[in-house]
C-alpha cells in the first residue's frame, strides 16, 4: 500500500493537523512613554501586556449633589428590570461599564479601544480603564477585563443593553475568548431614565442627566462623544497619547456618573414617598412606574401626592408644577387607578372633578357608572347627552375622533332610552 499524503509530508518535517501549533507568544511589556503620559501602567495577562489607568474614589464621594455609595436595597429596581437577581446581589457584586470606540455602527469592525470598569471594593470605588495601544493588543485588554470582572456577577450600564455588551461580546468571539458576561444580570439604566424624566426633560443622555438631575456639571477636561473615535484614530497615527487625557476624562465620568445615578434611582424606588421631589412630573413619573408594578397603594399614594404639589387653591404653585394637560392626565390614571381598586367614592369624586371642567371620558365613566353600579339610568342618560353636547361644541377636535365619540354615545343613549321606556 503506497504511503499516505500525510505520511509523506511527516516525512518531509511538515506537520499535520493543529495540534502541535502553539499560540503565539505575549506582545512584549511597551515602553514606558504612554505610562508617563496618561499616569498609567501595564498589567501582564494570559495573553500579553494589557495598559490600564486606575483611579479610587472614597466611600464618601458625592458626584454633584449625589453620593455615589449605594445605600438602598434594589428590590423595586429588580422587580422593574424583571431579574429578581439583582436584588439579592451585594453592591460589591455590581460592575458598571462603558465602552469607547472606534465607531457607532457596531459589527465586527468596530473596537472597543476603551473599557471604563468600575465595581466597589469595601468603602471605595474602583475605576479602572483598560486602554488599547494597538489594535493588536486587544486580546491582552480583553483577558485584564475578564479579570477586573471575576468578582462580579451583575453588569450596569447606560444602554449598555443595546450596544457595549454585544460588542464585546463579538470582540470575545472574534478573539477565540469565553466572555465573562455572560450569565450576568444586566442593569441598564437609560430605559430607567426615560421612564422617570421622559415628560420633564429635552434630553435623557448621560451627560444631560449629570448636570440636571445629579447637579454635576463637566470640567473643561470633557470632550465632544463624536470627536472621541478620530483622537483614537491621531493617536494610533502620530502616537501622541495627550489629547487621550479627555477622552479618558469622558470615560471616567460616564462611570461615575452611572454609580450617582444608580444611588439616586434606587434611594428613590426604594422609599418613594420619602423621597424629596421639586417637580411635579417626576412624582406623576414615580406613580406611573409603581402603577405598572401592580403597586397599586404607592402609585395610589403618588398621584394624589403630584396632584397636591401640582396646585394650590386651582393655581400653579411655580414652574415646577404640572401643565394643565399633565394635570388632567394625571387625574385621569388616578381615577382609572381607584376604580381597578375598588375605591369608587374616590373615582366618583375624580370623574366630576374632570367633568366639570369638560373632559368627555369623565362624562363617560359617570354614564357607565350610574347604569351599570347605581342602576339609575336617567342620570345615566343626563351624563351621555352632556357629553354629545361637548362633543359637538368642541371646535377644534378632528373629525375623526368626533365622529368616534358620537358613535359610541348615540348607542348609549339609544340603550338608555330603551331602558327607560
Amino acid at each position: 500500500m503506497s504511503p499516505s499524503l500525510a505520511d509523506k509530508l511527516k516525512t518531509l518535517g511538515v506537520k499535520v493537523g493543529t495540534g502541535e501549533i502553539q499560540p503565539p507568544p505575549p506582545r512584549p511589556r511597551r515602553d514606558s512613554a504612554l505610562e508617563h503620559a496618561l499616569e498609567g501602567r501595564w498589567i501582564e495577562t494570559r495573553r500579553g501586556f494589557a495598559f490600564v489607568v486606575e483611579q479610587v474614589f472614597p466611600g464618601g464621594y458625592r458626584h454633584g449633589a449625589t453620593p455615589i455609595r449605594l445605600a438602598a436595597g434594589l428590590e423595586t429596581l429588580a422587580a422593574w428590570a424583571g431579574d429578581e437577581r439583582l436584588a439579592s446581589l451585594p453592591v460589591s457584586k455590581l460592575a458598571f461599564l462603558d465602552t469607547e470606540t472606534s465607531g457607532l455602527a457596531g459589527g465586527t469592525g468596530t473596537y472597543a479601544f476603551m473599557v471604563g470598569l468600575g465595581r466597589f471594593v469595601e468603602d471605595e470605588f474602583h475605576l479602572a480603564q483598560f486602554f488599547m495601544p494597538d489594535p493588536a493588543d486587544e486580546a491582552a485588554l480583553l483577558e485584564a477585563l475578564a479579570d477586573f470582572l471575576a468578582p462580579c456577577a451583575a453588569l450596569v450600564t447606560f444602554n449598555g443593553k443595546a450596544f457595549d455588551a454585544p460588542l464585546l461580546r463579538t470582540r470575545y468571539t472574534l478573539n477565540q475568548s469565553p466572555c465573562p458576561l455572560d450569565g450576568f444580570a444586566h442593569l441598564d439604566l437609560l430605559p430607567l431614565a426615560r421612564r422617570l424624566w421622559r415628560d420633564r426633560l429635552p434630553s435623557r443622555a448621560l451627560k444631560y442627566l449629570e448636570e440636571h438631575i445629579l447637579q454635576a456639571p463637566r470640567s473643561a477636561e470633557e470632550v465632544p462623544g463624536y470627536e472621541i473615535p478620530w483622537l483614537y484614530f491621531d493617536f494610533l497615527r502620530t502616537g501622541d497619547a495627550a489629547p487621550l487625557k479627555g477622552v479618558f476624562y469622558h470615560n471616567a465620568m460616564d462611570i461615575v456618573a452611572m454609580a450617582a445615578l444608580l444611588s439616586l434611582t434606587a434611594r428613590m424606588l426604594a422609599d418613594p414617598h420619602a423621597f424629596e421631589l421639586e417637580h411635579g412630573l417626576d412624582v406623576i413619573a414615580l406613580a406611573k412606574l409603581f402603577e405598572d408594578l401592580n403597586r397599586w397603594e404607592d402609585a395610589a399614594l403618588l398621584y394624589e401626592r403630584g396632584l397636591q404639589t401640582a396646585r394650590a387653591n386651582g393655581a400653579p404653585l411655580s414652574e415646577q408644577a404640572l401643565s394643565e394637560p399633565d394635570f388632567w392626565q394625571a387625574v385621569r390614571r388616578l381615577a382609572v387607578l381607584q376604580k381597578r381598586r375598588g375605591d369608587l367614592d374616590v373615582a366618583l369624586r375624580l370623574w366630576e372633578k374632570s367633568a366639570a371642567e369638560g373632559h368627555i371620558y369623565a362624562h363617560v365613566e359617570l354614564a357607565k357608572y350610574y347604569e351599570h353600579t347605581r342602576k339609575e339610568p336617567a342620570a345615566a342618560l343626563q351624563w351621555t347627552v352632556s357629553a354629545m353636547a361637548h362633543v359637538r361644541a368642541d371646535l377644534f377636535m378632528p373629525a375623526y375622533m368626533k365622529n368616534h365619540w358620537l358613535s359610541e354615545l348615540e348607542h348609549r343613549q339609544k340603550r338608555l332610552e330603551g331602558k327607560l321606556k
